[in-house]
């Protein structure tokens, strides 16, 4: 009887590091290859979380009154390394008038381009196409888009400033690094009113947890608002869904009335 629970118990333990295998596997980043043997990227992925609410850590609150529950501030846990963005004085009041005024100025109300890193975490999926001179990262939400230059490795400039940078990318073994800048300063990093000024220089990472995860790190450099970098984490999921496409917010005319609504000879609101 003893050597029949062995037996069994050894069964058990095969089955089960059978079934742990392609999860210990996929921790290690084995995920699948492009042709250049590089991870492949490609793909349609989408953050699940809070983060365009918050960047910190949040409780629930109420919107505009007209909304009800539909409006309202969802609970949410910081992607923020450390929970804390250190911001200059100057800088955090300017943060404290965005965030009074966000119903109304928040960039992404109006229906402006997301800018870097917010686009990635915006609660809409983007598509990654991978080659090895440029990869592009297309954004559904006000058909925002960005090609990472991978072929330029002394960076030229951006030759203007614009809303989503310019960026310039390279491997680090597994890790995608992403260098982006050259930005208009309009920008905020999420709906609590987080912002940079034209200054902003983000390094993003990408690095593959698996076949169908992505962990995601932006760091923040900007002299004029903060006194220190800091970063944010989190991860990215691959959509399984069958057919998933990245599909187009055209959101403009969803905001004509917010934006010009008071210029009509009979006022919008």
């Amino acid at each position: 009887m003893m050597k029949r629970q062995k037996q069994l118990l050894a069964m058990a333990a095969g089955l089960l590091m059978a079934c742990l295998a392609p999860g210990i596997a996929a921790a290690q980043g084995d995920g699948p290859r492009a042709f250049d043997g590089h991870p492949d990227l490609n793909g349609v992925w989408q953050a699940i979380g809070t983060a365009n609410w918050d960047l910190q850590d949040h409780p629930a609150a109420a919107g505009p009154v007209d909304t009800g529950a539909i409006g309202a501030i969802p609970p949410g846990q910081g992607v923020v390394v450390g929970n804390t963005i250190p911001y200059t004085p100057e800088a955090l009041a300017q943060k404290q008038q965005n965030f009074e005024n966000r119903w109304t100025d928040d960039p992404e109300v109006k229906c402006f381009m997301p800018g870097v890193p917010r686009a990635t975490y915006l609660p809409h999926p983007f598509r990654i196409i991978q080659g090895d001179k440029k990869i592009m990262m297309v954004y559904g939400f006000a058909e925002a888009n960005r090609t990472i230059h991978m072929d330029k490795p002394e960076r030229e400039r951006a030759p203007i400033d614009s809303w989503m940078g310019r960026s310039h990318g390279a491997w680090d073994g597994d890790t995608l690094v992403v260098d982006a800048e050259g930005f208009n300063g309009e920008s905020w990093f999420d709906r609590a009113g987080n912002h940079a000024s034209y200054a902003l220089q983000v390094q993003e990472r990408y690095t593959p947890m698996g076949a169908n995860v992505i962990m995601y790190e932006a760091t923040m450099t900007d002299e004029n608002t903060f006194t220190e970098p800091w970063t944010i984490r989190l991860p990215l999921y691959r959509r399984l869904d069958e057919n998933v496409q990245v599909l187009e917010f055209k959101c403009v005319e969803f905001t004509e009335d917010l934006i010009y609504g008071h210029l009509r000879k009979v006022p919008t609101r």
